[in-house]
């Protein structure tokens, strides 16, 4: 979906993907980020609180649930996109430290050249592959995180690196006592691969529970599942309600369910993992709703 604006477009040096941004006709000040035709991050410039993207909206409710109401957290976000998510932590928990981890510099600049970050924001970008910076991260970071967010995509895909028990044993030093990692999975019909991925955080987190459309969950179409996962019990006693009245209502498994939801699945390592399945040229992985 190219732009008939030139400076809304990036082609993307590590990928080669096209990124360019589009907004809103109806809404000024509403934009989309597309990266190779799939829509992939929603930002609101005057509402940054507001959260667009059905799986984006489930991941800010652990971003709200994960310390008391507007008390300052320490976040740590795997792919930058539109950088959404660190805006609406900056616009509901002012004085945050956050960091974004991000392999596609071109795309960071469209993104601040166009959407600029409110000033004053504590927020630094890092600039390269995930998990090689996840491991380089300052040591001041070790037990300090309270949310980390994992929303990797190369196009529509998730690259297989970041799905073993060897990436997500990176993030958990990092988390606090009661961080949250919290992680976008893309998959299709039978889930075969949201079940791997909630097999793995289980494997390495204590606490493990997962949300999602529950045609998603019956394995009927492909879409989001987002998943979060902790050594201390997960702060959701408000979770479902939370996700019950959202636009696109979303269902919370966890406890005997989760297990039920994993049992069989295979656990993924390095040696095993394999990238998120493709969708179909013609599926967006999510839309904006107001």
């Amino acid at each position: 979906m190219p732009s008939s604006d030139p400076s809304l477009e990036r082609r993307l040096a590590v990928s080669g993907h096209l990124a360019h941004l589009e907004e809103s006709r109806q809404t000024p000040g509403s934009w989309t980020l597309y990266v190779d035709g799939t829509p992939q991050s929603h930002v609101e410039l005057e509402r940054p609180e507001w959260l667009g993207f059905e799986y984006v909206r489930r991941i800010g409710h652990a971003a709200d649930l994960v310390r008391p109401e507007g008390e300052a957290i320490t976040a740590v976000h795997l792919g930058g996109g539109a950088l959404t998510l660190p805006r609406y932590v900056i616009a509901t928990r002012p004085g945050s430290r956050q960091q974004v981890v991000e392999l596609e510099s071109e795309l960071v600049d469209l993104v601040r050249e166009h959407l600029p970050l409110p000033r004053g924001a504590q927020l630094r970008i890092r600039h390269g592959d995930a998990r090689e910076v996840l491991a380089k991260l300052p040591g001041g970071l070790d037990g300090a995180v309270d949310l980390a967010v994992v929303d990797i995509f190369s196009g529509a895909r998730t690259p297989a690196h970041v799905t073993s028990i060897e990436f997500y044993e990176l993030i958990a030093p990092r988390l606090a006592p009661c961080g949250i990692v919290a992680v976008n999975v893309a998959d299709g019909a039978g889930l075969a691969f949201a079940r791997s991925q909630a097999a793995t955080l289980a494997h390495v987190f204590a606490h493990v529970a997962i949300a999602a459309d529950p045609s998603m969950l019956k394995g009927r179409r492909f879409g989001n599942v987002v998943m979060y996962a902790s050594d201390a019990p997960l702060p959701f006693d408000e979770m479902p309600r939370r996700l019950a009245s959202d636009p696109a209502p979303a269902k919370l498994v966890e406890g005997e369910e989760l297990r039920r939801f994993i049992a069989g699945a295979p656990i993924v390592t390095d040696a095993t993992a394999v990238p998120s399945p493709p969708p179909a040229r013609s599926i967006f992985l999510a839309k904006p709703g107001r």
